[in-house]
């Protein structure tokens, strides 16, 4: 009897470990097969409009200006809007360095792709990040919430963009998230370039403030 209660716990012991085996081991094909599509995942779009402008978002110069272009000139809006970004311009003034902000050369990249001068607005409010941003772009719509905006970013960049504009806006207006197409980011394939896995950690790392409420300010 003893040795057939021990048997009984053997088999036992080793059906659990079996178990927990197999339980580990689908852990570990879920957690690859979510690190593999996390890139696909950052990429969303929505279909395009017509709009009051388009917005440049800070960043990636010249991609994101000469996207914002093509969409002028296919007729999706009048106006391309720019962000004042505060950085490094205030860093380089007090070191009594000159710096042209980037809104300046979108600008150029603007006008070079033939945006009309008078089609270009910079907006007034200095900005840090991508939540400055949406605040700028939402406070500069019309307060009866009927304007309708482009916002052309970069792929990684879609997703929180979208997710901003949705915490900060709050309805003040429709935003129509879209990648420029000239970005070389992988989403299949984001680990095979250092540029692309940093995009894709610092993304997450922004989805993740801002589901959190924004408690860091300046991602």
């Amino acid at each position: 009897m003893p040795s057939q209660l021990g048997s009984q716990r053997t088999s036992v012991g080793r059906r659990t470990l079996q178990s927990l085996a197999g339980i580990f081991t689908l852990a570990i094909l879920l957690s690859i097969v979510v690190l593999l599509n996390v890139g696909r995942w950052l990429v969303v779009e929505d279909p395009l409009r017509k709009a009051q402008c388009i917005v440049v978002l800070s960043g990636r110069l010249p991609m994101r200006a000469l996207a914002a272009a093509q969409l002028y000139h296919d007729g999706f809006a009048r106006e391309v809007w720019l962000t004042r970004s505060a950085e490094p311009g205030a860093s380089l003034a007090a070191l009594g360095i000159p710096y042209d902000g980037e809104d300046i050369y979108n600008a150029r990249v603007l006008l070079h792709e033939g945006v009309p001068l008078q089609s270009i607005r910079v907006l007034p409010n200095p900005i840090v990040n991508t939540a400055d941003e949406m605040a700028a772009v939402a406070e500069a719509l019309p307060p009866d919430n009927t304007g309708t905006v482009i916002i052309v970013t970069s792929k990684a960049h879609t997703r929180r963009t979208r997710e901003l504009w949705r915490r900060i806006a709050k309805g003040r207006g429709r935003a129509v998230i879209r990648a420029a197409p000239n970005d070389p980011f992988d989403p299949a394939h984001w680990w095979r370039t250092s540029g692309d896995a940093l995009d894709v950690v610092r993304e997450w790392l922004g989805l993740l403030n801002a589901w959190a409420g924004l408690p860091l300010r300046g991602t």
